[in-house]
């Protein structure tokens, strides 16, 4: 049994997942979600515009992103932990009940970058401008997620008797079997927030330090990222399919680091120097009467013609009568 010193100072789960408004059954985790994709769409707005890009522009493609990002979030989810929904006794319909939890953020990337392809395809805007906008919100809203975990009292860690270990209700379905009333857990959802939330740091000082363009800004949210998911996986204890000894998840994030590495070497490779522009060739936009601008603490400067545009142009004044 641990004792009471450990209790004292252990994290408390909350008491309750949802509340009622009227007829409607508001879940906890489907808020911390929704808080999660506000925060993702203004602070990639935000970084959007600083390029030159329309104000708001992000909506449009989130439009497409988010909703592919959820339903492939949720079929990984299902192909990953088949034991949950299919075989004897189980309820096919909870496939359905997203909101009761479960969804994988490596399906969200894969549904949610099919979606941005489109979306920027629609706006006229980089999918690796988009990307690298996107990074630290997506980052950001990964660990306001993950307090839906705690809410739902699911997704904890391995026994541990540390003080910040984490107490869950007894009893529970998430409950292993053959552990005593009292055990507390190691709180892998606040493992996730430092993690998520030190990155989004480090991925804002990366890019303004060394200018991180052309999707290398992405491709280093999925190594952060990633390399704490390898962790934090292997420590959880909820069920999940094995292969060759490992989580499918931990094979999820193990990938999620190889494909990191293999875009920014790759985008290295083909662009050395910076994106002119948020916006593919042709499809520029700029506000009615204003001048565009770029920031220069993080992005090229475009806004100037090119050396040779300018000869010309003076050329042109030298020879023309007045």
């Amino acid at each position: 049994m641990l004792s009471p010193a450990s209790v004292l100072a252990s994290i408390p789960s909350p008491g309750i997942s949802s509340f009622a408004v009227g007829p409607l059954t508001i879940h906890f985790y489907a808020l911390c979600i929704l808080a999660g994709i506000v925060v993702a769409t203004l602070m990639t707005n935000h970084r959007l515009t600083k390029r030159g890009a329309e104000p708001w522009v992000v909506v449009d493609i989130a439009l497409l992103a988010v909703p592919l990002a959820i339903i492939a979030a949720r079929i990984f989810h299902v192909l990953t932990h088949p034991g949950f929904y299919f075989g004897d006794g189980k309820d096919l319909w909870a496939i359905f009940r997203i909101w009761e939890g479960g969804i994988a953020i490596y399906g969200a990337l894969i549904g949610g970058a099919v979606g941005a392809w489109l979306g920027c395809r629609w706006t006229g805007i980089r999918f690796w401008s988009f990307a690298d906008a996107l990074a630290p919100g997506i980052l950001l809203a990964q660990a306001l997620g993950r307090f839906g975990n705690w809410f739902n009292q699911e997704l904890f860690g391995l026994p541990t008797d540390l003080p910040w270990g984490l107490e869950i209700d007894y009893p529970n379905p998430a409950w292993p079997a053959g552990l005593p009333e009292g055990t507390l857990f190691h709180p892998t959802f606040l493992y996730e927030v430092i993690w998520n939330t030190l990155g989004v740091l480090v991925l804002l000082w990366a890019g303004k330090r060394f200018r991180l363009q052309w999707g290398r800004l992405f491709a280093l949210y999925l190594v952060w990222y990633s390399a704490g998911r390898i962790v934090w996986e292997s420590i959880r204890i909820d069920p999940s399919e094995v292969f060759l000894g490992l989580r499918t998840n931990v094979w999820a994030a193990i990938l999620g680091v190889v494909v990191g590495l293999v875009i920014f070497a790759v985008q290295s490779r083909r662009h050395p120097g910076f994106e002119p522009s948020p916006y593919v060739a042709g499809r520029e936009w700029s506000a009615d009467g204003a001048v565009q601008s770029q920031d220069t603490d993080d992005f090229v400067d475009v806004s100037a013609p090119p050396a040779s545009e300018a000869l010309e142009d003076t050329a042109t004044s030298s020879v023309t009568p007045k």
